[in-house]
């Protein structure tokens, strides 16, 4: 299994939305290196879904229930999408001020890279922000 994070803007798509709809297809990436990381998700990856903008902070899980195919809303270009579903909401959401303050994160994409809206992330990562919010899985 790999494990991932995902960002959007909470006035455009939030982690609510996506439990209402009970499924998305995640469109619009339009950066080369988070378009390939979206051909690198598998059925059955966790993948932690962060409000970007507002809020910025980690809010809850979804999984991928649909490998990387043509994104159907790209006019011209290479680019591709998943399909994401709700796994749970976060117990406790998890601020990006406690990510960059806590030293086993600083390499996470949300760190390093802060614009990237999809990143791959290690295992120790994924379970140690899942410690942070009270939630397993």
């Amino acid at each position: 299994m790999n494990y991932w994070l995902v960002k959007s803007e909470p006035f455009v798509f939030s982690f609510a939305d996506l439990e209402r709809e009970g499924r998305t297809m995640w469109e619009g990436v339009r950066n080369y290196t988070a378009r390939n990381n979206l051909r690198a998700m598998r059925n059955g990856d966790l993948v932690l879904f962060y409000h970007s903008n507002e809020g910025l902070e980690i809010v809850g899980i979804a999984t991928v229930i649909k490998e990387s195919y043509p994104d159907p809303t790209a006019e011209k270009g290479d680019w591709s999408v998943v399909d994401l579903a709700p796994v749970k909401r976060l117990q406790n959401t998890v601020p990006l001020s406690v990510i960059k303050a806590t030293p086993a994160l600083q390499e996470i994409g949300l760190v390093r890279q802060g614009r990237l809206s999809v990143m791959p992330l290690q295992p120790e990562e994924f379970q140690a922000i899942l410690q942070m919010a009270d939630t397993s899985i």
